[in-house]
């Protein structure tokens, strides 16, 4: 569950497709509780094979407090249990070792990792580190900040690509490394997941918003439930998802009924293309601008034919309004988030019209199936080259 996981795995699915064969290092499953799963729990490492991927888990102290320190030891933790890998990966001789950060410290294993077996290392940023903690305020503008962007610099040096999820991700790299050593790789969408599902609003009577994902203090949906009535508007919202704000979100709920807020559970990755063609639009918030950040729920919305709600700025509001696909709002602002709602609610052809766009934008700029086997052919055009050379 999670973006990254459904990225990871979809790209690892294309890759075996495409001919290469792929070993995955990862830890224990313990998202989004912060604990690991019962069938895992009391084991150091396990393998197992999931769609034709070859699994190899560690053990990881899980966590998902609030509290900076424990995320630390969390992150901390798996990047020294993950070189316990050396052996396999050392047997496996790979190509490329492509490393995801965040966490950083599992970059740097990665590096070491791909030193040790001879491969070339493929620092993937889906957030800047350090730079993404900063701004949300997990860590200050001092000695630890400093340190953790030396080696954020060195791992960009030391890696032989460095890809990231984001035009601003790249420009922040390229400060650092040469242009020819990046690679804007986005999260996009299999677009082929949400051709299959059938769209098909149940339930309601009103104007059906969906939030599908995190409830944590970036998205803030608890603000959102607070400050606006959807009722009022004759619309209704429907949350899906677990994280740090949910007991409040419930308990707001509870102690404010009518408001025409609903809670739901989590829904795996296999469900959320047939749930988002259940509503109208979808809202995706971001409290704050993190530089480099692009919500991928935004690429799901457009997918399933969502107009988006985006309440936010950076990329992530100039992808809905260049291609537009949606509203936009700042952060904050419920005042124009529900003139949005509003507009959207009471004009089905403006509605028609950003629906069209979306799946328009999803199949020509976003499909993850053709961004995957670019990506693909850009490695293989590296190991060419360098035969090449040999």
């Amino acid at each position: 569950m999670g973006a990254p996981s459904n990225r990871l795995l979809e790209l690892s699915e294309k890759f075996i497709e495409d001919g290469w064969e792929v070993l995955v290092i990862t830890a224990m499953p313990n998202y989004p509780e912060g604990k690991i799963f019962e069938a895992y729990a009391g084991i150091f490492s396990s393998e197992e094979k999931i769609r034709g991927i070859r699994i190899k888990r560690y053990w990881l102290y899980a966590s998902n407090s609030p509290k900076a320190i424990r995320r630390i030891i969390s992150m901390i933790s798996f990047s020294l249990t993950s070189l316990f890998s050396l052996p396999e990966v050392k047997k496996f001789r790979p190509d490329f070792l492509f490393a995801e950060s965040p966490p950083l410290t599992l970059a740097f294993s990665g590096y070491i990792l791909s030193v040790i077996s001879n491969a070339k290392l493929i620092m993937n940023v889906s957030d800047i580190w350090p730079l993404s903690a900063k701004e949300l305020g997990v860590i200050g503008d001092g000695f630890l900040y400093r340190a953790i962007e030396k080696l954020e610099k060195f791992i960009y040096r030391k890696a032989h690509l460095c890809s990231g999820q984001s035009e601003e991700i790249i420009s922040h790299i390229e400060k650092t490394v040469p242009q020819e050593k990046t690679y804007l790789f986005r999260n996009g969408v299999d677009v082929r997941r949400f051709e299959k599902a059938e769209k098909n609003k149940t339930g309601g009577t009103g104007f059906r918003i969906v939030y599908a994902g995190l409830t944590g203090v970036a998205q803030s949906i608890l603000s959102i439930v607070k400050n606006i009535n959807f009722s009022g508007i004759g619309a209704e919202l429907h949350i899906f998802g677990d994280g740090t704000e949910r007991k409040e979100i419930e308990k707001y709920i509870s102690e404010n009924p009518g408001r025409n807020v609903f809670l739901h559970k989590s829904r795996g990755r296999e469900e959320i293309p047939g749930l988002l063609k259940q509503f109208d639009c979808a809202l995706i918030p971001l409290v704050k601008n993190i530089y480099g950040a692009v919500p991928s729920k935004i690429y799901e919305a457009m997918a399933a034919g969502l107009p988006v709600l985006f309440s936010g700025t950076g990329e992530g509001a100039k992808i809905i309004k260049e291609n537009n696909t949606g509203l936009v709002s700042e952060p904050g602002n419920f005042v124009m988030l529900k003139e949005n709602i509003l507009k959207l609610k009471d004009s089905p052809e403006l509605l028609k019209e950003f629906s069209q766009n979306c799946i328009v934008t999803a199949e020509k700029k976003f499909d993850r199936n053709k961004l995957i086997y670019d990506f693909s052919g850009e490695l293989r055009k590296i190991i060419n080259e360098e035969s090449k050379r040999n």
